[in-house]
């Protein structure tokens, strides 16, 4: 089997699609991010990477908050036109019609269409070259209720997400296990004896 051996870059795929809201109530943006990432549990924490050179990057220094807003397959072409406008020339809110909602405990608007938002509050702006990461701290996570099962559960199933893989989208796939399945013990059936 041959190999090929490229120069260095990000070939860790598939990632998270997002669109990530920054600013407050009257000052605010949208900026689709697939560098995003869970860093910590307790606290809980996440990361995203933001080019310094990126309207929403200004947001984020000055305001020093964001939400983290899961995108559904239905919400894939709204991601993808915050993903290549610019906040500078466009009102991304007004032209996907998406919905700004009140978040609990940031200032930054939530996604109302958006199955799950993630309320964060910086903590630390790491310079990395051509991307500043933003470390921040959960504060809140807003979940739709539409997507609870009946035991309580967020269904991924029927949220439908979406993930970025090397220039293109993609919905979640089909569900081929569970955390620890491979160690987990078959439940052995009785047997009726009579």
């Amino acid at each position: 089997m041959a190999r090929e051996i490229w120069k260095p870059g990000n070939m860790l795929y598939p990632v998270p699609a997002v669109m990530v809201t920054v600013g407050d109530k009257d000052i605010n943006n949208i900026i689709t991010i697939a560098w995003t990432g869970t860093v910590n549990s307790d606290p809980a924490m996440v990361s995203i990477s933001v080019r310094k050179s990126r309207y929403s990057h200004e947001l984020l220094i000055k305001y020093r908050e964001f939400v983290i807003n899961l995108v559904t397959k239905k919400l894939t072409r709204a991601m993808d036109f915050c993903g290549v406008k610019s906040g500078k020339d466009v009102d991304k809110f007004r032209e996907t019609k998406l919905t700004r909602g009140k978040a609990s405990k940031v200032a930054t608007p939530i996604i109302e269409e958006s199955p799950v938002n993630i309320e964060c509050r910086v903590k630390e702006v790491i310079p990395l070259g051509s991307h500043d990461m933003f470390l921040a701290e959960v504060l809140a996570v807003d979940v739709d209720d539409t997507y609870m099962d009946e035991k309580g559960r967020f269904n991924m199933e029927a949220a439908n997400l979406v993930a970025y893989s090397h220039g293109r989208y993609y919905t979640l796939g089909e569900n081929i296990g569970s955390f620890g399945y491979s160690v987990r013990k078959k439940k052995s059936k009785k047997r009726n004896s009579k």
